[in-house]
């Protein structure tokens, strides 16, 4: 039986998406984008955006064949660009290509742009056909549809627990409460994003690294920020260390001593003073700082209270919650998220779009949160 035009546009895009995760927390602040050359329903070739600067997925498609694929079509996850940037614009490398037909996943999510990549294509003969697995495509770069739209940060909260809700002990031990699969894949998360964040109390009691440790894998490290509102990190913390491969950003608040300023900037600390609000690092103000630093997603790591806060100023974009089986007991460990909670179920913070893994006897749950 012949496979359906439909179904063929669905298998191929699928693949295109295949490639496009390969790019995954290399391309910011770009996105992910996967191409596929088909001739004859037989696929000839593929590429994916490797890096921001690089050639884009459809030129690395191209650039296999010579930059000539005549009668073919080109499936592609993110609509190709019609100006000039880094790169030049892709419409043209597929005009000259002799590509006759391309599929597209979803459009241009940046709104200086949109649809243009599509109509100039339209315009010059070429059969255009958008919106083959939008949603796929769309989840597959939500951290640049919502930075290129709100110039913001997507944020991404991680939170171990166990069973009966705890993140830590009454002491503050917390390590480990899940096990080395669910460990190795956070160092995952890591790596796709531009920053990870914490609070000073996670540097005083853990003293982390924050980098990305992967085996037999050069990922890049994501920048460290830690919440520090009167600068309590310790010159020798590890997440300063100067030898690792990550840098690191410590937010301060606006009344820090001059002489406490000074010992950390001689020791070449990288402050930023931030607007205080009750008394804490103003979140949503330090959003608009990072992203004016083209820092487009943030892996939150900790603590409570810095969870408790994002989720009642609605800031988290995604959840990952990893559920140990383990039970801590009694009613005095670390809870998940800290502060004054909703005085009735109906005002409980939902996730939707749910997602569930395994990781031996752990459970990851990834969901969105539904404000109210």
């Amino acid at each position: 039986m012949t496979e359906s035009l439909e179904i063929m546009d669905a298998r191929f895009m699928r693949e295109a998406l295949r490639q496009a995760r390969k790019g995954l927390g290399r391309t910011s602040p770009n996105p992910a984008v996967g191409a596929v050359i088909v001739k004859d329903g037989v696929q000839i070739s593929a590429g994916y955006h490797k890096k921001a600067g690089l050639p884009h997925a459809e030129i690395e498609a191209l650039k296999r064949l010579g930059g000539k694929a005549p009668g073919c079509t080109i499936y592609i996850t993110l609509e190709p660009c019609n100006h000039y940037g880094r790169t030049p614009p892709c419409t043209e490398a597929i005009l000259a290509s002799g590509i006759n037909r391309v599929v597209v996943g979803m459009m241009d999510a940046n709104p200086d742009v949109p649809g243009r990549g599509c109509q100039f294509l339209r315009d010059h003969g070429i059969e255009v056909k958008a919106g083959v697995l939008e949603e796929e495509c769309r989840i597959l770069n939500e951290v640049f549809v919502k930075f290129i739209t709100t110039k913001k940060p997507f944020l991404i909260a991680k939170s171990a627990i166990t069973l009966d809700g705890w993140t830590g002990t009454s002491t503050g031990q917390s390590k480990w409460i899940t096990n080395e699969k669910s460990r190795q894949y956070v160092h995952r998360l890591r790596a796709q994003a531009d920053a990870v964040l914490v609070g000073v109390g996670t540097v005083l009691a853990d003293d982390p690294e924050l980098t990305v440790r992967i085996k037999h894998s050069r990922e890049r490290c994501p920048l460290r920020v830690i919440l520090d509102t009167h600068l309590r990190t310790p010159l020798n913390a590890r997440v300063l260390d100067r030898l690792t491969p990550s840098d690191t950003l410590i937010a301060v608040g606006t009344d820090v001593a001059r002489d406490r300023l000074s010992q950390h900037e001689k020791a070449g600390s990288n402050l930023v003073v931030c607007p205080v609000k009750e008394g804490r690092i103003d979140l949503t103000a330090l959003m608009d700082i990072l992203a004016g630093r083209s820092i487009t997603s943030i892996l939150v790591e900790g603590g409570a209270s810095i969870i408790g806060s994002m989720l009642r100023n609605g800031l988290i974009d995604k959840y990952y919650i990893f559920l140990a089986p383990k039970i801590l007991g009694g009613g005095n460990g670390i809870p998940m998220a800290a502060g004054t909670g909703p005085e009735s179920i109906d005002g409980c913070i939902g996730l939707k779009n749910l997602q569930i893994k395994r990781f031996g006897g752990d459970i990851m749950v990834v969901g969105y949160p539904s404000y109210r």
